[in-house]
């Protein structure tokens, strides 16, 4: 960190201290508020969620070489089959905004192409197959499959863009030969054991972080009922993939990397959902500084100002995996729009306080900056054009 970044960090803090009246009735409850979101979030995400992605994330840029990773996801590799890849890989990641971001610097560090990498950031939370299907049950059919056209259509849109604004930068980030490849990724290890190695360890990130779902009966609450004991088998089957099949020194090197990337993101990530709760509270909660009813008064009917804030709320509030159906719900139950309704969902689930600190020290301000703009004009537009014909 930069000698001026920290100066700014300090005086900022100060100038918070110093102004913000904590005595306040409202400030003091946006402040507890803010503690008991990152305590929520510390109880429910990190344990299940963010702990296997980092793993995963650990793994990747340990144990796949940079050739296969430039092959499928690069500059130089085939656009139709990286970008249909990145742009439903949400289909098997149940994943938040926040989980899927150490596997998006995964990739992005071991040489993935901005489009690809972008494609696959937004994808990772949003084309989220039980969300979408419990979207379409509890919001209506149009609503579900506009979110699901809707989500694999922006993960392919941002992506190309992505990669077409930034396609000097890119061309010299390839140009600049490869990154250091880790000891231990000698290619020894035949294709189909690394594959189950991967497999094996998203299985378990998808069923520790399985939620609880609305309705007592189906086949995703049958999961539910035994996803700890799939969680289980799963684990003491890694175990003896590792016991059997790694080196010391890998292993070694998988949890080093493991860390890096735990430090770089973690701090990001609690201090953004802090400033998340106190603005905006927990969704259940209505307690943060700027109440949702304000949200929902301001969202109703289907003008371009409604869709724009609805897209903004959606990109600054933090949403918990399928969270975001019964907070729209109760919304739109107050007076909001379809289409700023869908705006929200296509903006909400992909982006978030938090998870934009972590994109900033991933790919850098500038992109940052650009990926959210996209993301917040495109589910503007979207959401007018569903309300005007829905």
């Amino acid at each position: 960190m930069r000698e001026r970044t920290k100066l700014l960090l300090i005086a900022a803090v100060f100038m918070a201290a110093y102004l913000i009246p904590f005595a306040h009735p409202t400030v003091r409850g946006a402040g507890l508020e803010a503690f008991l979101m990152l305590q929520e979030y510390a109880q429910k995400h990190v344990l299940f969620c963010l702990i296997p992605a980092f793993f995963i994330a650990g793994a990747i840029a340990v144990f796949i070489s940079q050739a296969a990773v430039m092959k499928y996801f690069g500059a130089q590799a085939k656009k139709i089959l990286a970008y249909s890849v990145a742009s439903v890989s949400g289909t098997i990641l149940a994943v938040c905004s926040c989980t899927v971001l150490p596997l998006f610097a995964g990739i992005y560090k071991r040489g993935a192409g901005i489009g690809p990498a972008t494609a696959f950031l937004y994808s990772g939370p949003a084309v989220n197959v039980l969300a979408i299907i419990l979207t379409a049950r509890i919001l209506g059919w149009r609503m579900g499959l506009a979110r699901a056209v809707g989500a694999v259509f922006f993960a392919l849109v941002i992506g190309l863009l992505m990669a077409l604004i930034f396609r000097k930068e890119e061309a010299n980030r390839a140009q600049n030969g490869p990154l250091m490849i880790p000891e231990g990724e000698d290619g020894e290890r035949p294709l189909w054991k690394n594959g189950l190695y991967f497999l094996t360890m998203t299985l378990i990130l998808i069923f520790t972080a399985w939620g609880k779902p609305s309705h007592p009966v189906g086949f995703w609450n049958a999961v539910y009922g035994v996803h700890w004991y799939l969680s289980g088998i799963l684990l003491i089957v890694l175990g003896a993939m590792l016991w059997r099949w790694f080196q010391r020194d890998e292993l070694s090197d998988w949890v080093a990397s493991t860390w890096g990337f735990s430090k770089q993101i973690l701090p990001l990530l609690f201090g953004g959902v802090l400033v998340a709760g106190f603005l905006m509270g927990r969704p259940e909660a209505n307690a943060g500084l700027i109440p949702a009813q304000w949200i929902g008064r301001l969202v109703g009917g289907n003008s371009l100002w409604a869709n724009l804030l609805a897209s903004l709320a959606g990109a600054l509030m933090y949403f918990a995996t399928l969270t975001e159906i019964p907070i729209l719900q109760g919304l739109m139950g107050a007076g909001m729009g379809k289409g700023p309704a869908l705006a929200l969902l296509l903006a909400g689930p992909a982006l978030s306080l938090p998870n934009m600190l972590v994109i900033r020290s991933v790919i850098g301000t500038r992109k940052t900056l650009v990926y959210i703009a996209l993301v917040v004009v495109m589910a503007t537009a979207t959401g007018v054009l569903f309300g005007t014909l829905y």
